[in-house]
């Protein structure tokens, strides 16, 4: 049985391995579960604890295509490296994980960096995804608009070796106020200390919530270490050379992004209520959440990148029912086009594998997770 599964990812030799977290329990419990390409059980592991190879708040997980297994674990501020049978090889220390801001003469609000990991098939690094604040704006109580950047992290060594591989672009900032939004009991307002609710506001200042749509990046990595990524509006992949660095080809197709109208801000707001009424705060308990009504002008054209061991990129499209996953575009790293799943074909797999294998993390009517492997033929 499989509790939350946050990641799955496969091996040259066609193994699987499950990341699964426990039920109800930090993210420092997790353990890793391998089956081979029949779908026989192989091996787990996992502990928690402070020790090398121990986890204290496992969040990051990659496995690179010869077993190696790459846990980044914030808690030590570390990445934990396993070799194919389980066996803890060494740690090595992450060169940052957070960031700190003054806001107010009393008041710092400290900001944690977003990471995706991937693992760079050519071995021995990762890629992160990744928001870097600027400090030359007095917007946002001192901080400018977060830009979006992809590093590569070297671990050769006893310490994370970390460079830029894609400054993306950074869309324009949309102004807008937040605020703290108090759910519970009734009263559940009142019951917040004057002094707290202050930091809390000074808080909803410091941490800007992107506008509903904004843009984000969406990346993958290619066979050689390239990087196919999306950080705009329109239908514009752009392809890097191995390791990163200036785009080498941008591959475009005929698709315009979607107007924000009053009528999609209405039909956001009511998906949002409907959202949140299903996430029942337990009794009498106080739950704070940031709220921010600003909206981009338009919805983003690609909504997920991906790519196959064999190159192929397959390109997620924004559906017609709002916030809905719509087609699949399929494309090579040249800009070849070579189909499209229609929209409910096929998810978007959770990973891909050698000789055409794919996974997907599905759920059941009670929300039990599993895997279902699944493999797409030749051209």
């Amino acid at each position: 049985m499989f509790a939350t599964i946050p990641k799955v990812a496969f091996d040259a030799a066609g193994n699987l391995y499950i990341f699964d977290l426990a039920p109800g329990r930090s993210s420092a419990d997790l353990r890793v579960v391998i089956f081979d390409r029949a779908g026989a059980f192989v091996r787990e592991f996992g502990s928690v604890g402070d020790g090398p190879g121990e986890f204290r708040e496992a969040r990051y997980y990659a496995v690179f295509r010869d077993g190696t297994v790459v846990v980044g674990d914030i808690g030590h501020k570390a990445y934990h490296l396993f070799d194919p049978t389980g066996e803890f090889l060494r740690m090595v220390r992450m060169d940052r994980t957070e960031t700190s801001r003054r806001v107010s003469d009393d008041v710092v609000v400290t900001l944690q960096i977003v990471r995706a990991i991937q693992p760079d098939p050519r071995g021995g690094a990762v890629y992160t995804l990744e928001v870097a604040e600027t400090t030359d704006s007095t917007e946002w109580g001192g901080l400018a608009p977060g830009f979006w950047t992809v590093a590569l992290h070297r671990l050769d060594g006893e310490d994370v070796e970390t460079s830029t591989a894609v400054r993306a672009w950074q869309p324009p900032p949309v102004e807008a106020e937040s605020s703290v939004n108090v759910t519970g009991p009734d009263d559940a307002a009142d019951l917040i200390p004057k002094e707290l609710r202050r930091t809390l506001d000074i808080g909803a200042s410091a941490f800007r919530n992107p506008p509903i749509f904004e843009p984000t990046v969406r990346m993958a990595v290619l066979p050689d270490g390239g990087i196919a990524y999306s950080d705009s509006t329109a239908y514009a992949l752009k392809i890097t050379g191995p390791g990163g660095g200036p785009t080498v080809r941008t591959i475009t197709r005929p698709f315009q992004p979607r107007p924000v109208t009053p009528r999609i801000e209405e039909e956001y707001r009511r998906k949002r209520e409907e959202r949140d009424s299903q996430s029942e705060v337990p009794a009498g308990r106080i739950s704070f959440t940031l709220q921010q009504e600003s909206f981009y002008p338009v919805i983003p054209v690609i909504r997920r990148v991906n790519t196959t061991w064999d190159g192929r990129i397959w390109v997620l499209r924004q559906g017609d029912e709002l916030l809905e996953d719509g087609p699949i575009d399929v494309l090579t790293a040249d800009g070849e086009y070579l189909g499209t799943y229609r929209t409910g074909a096929t998810k978007m797999p959770d990973a891909f594998g050698p000789d055409g294998l794919m996974a997907f993390v599905e759920l059941d009517e009670y929300d039990v997770a599993s895997v279902v492997v699944r493999r797409v033929g030749p051209r």
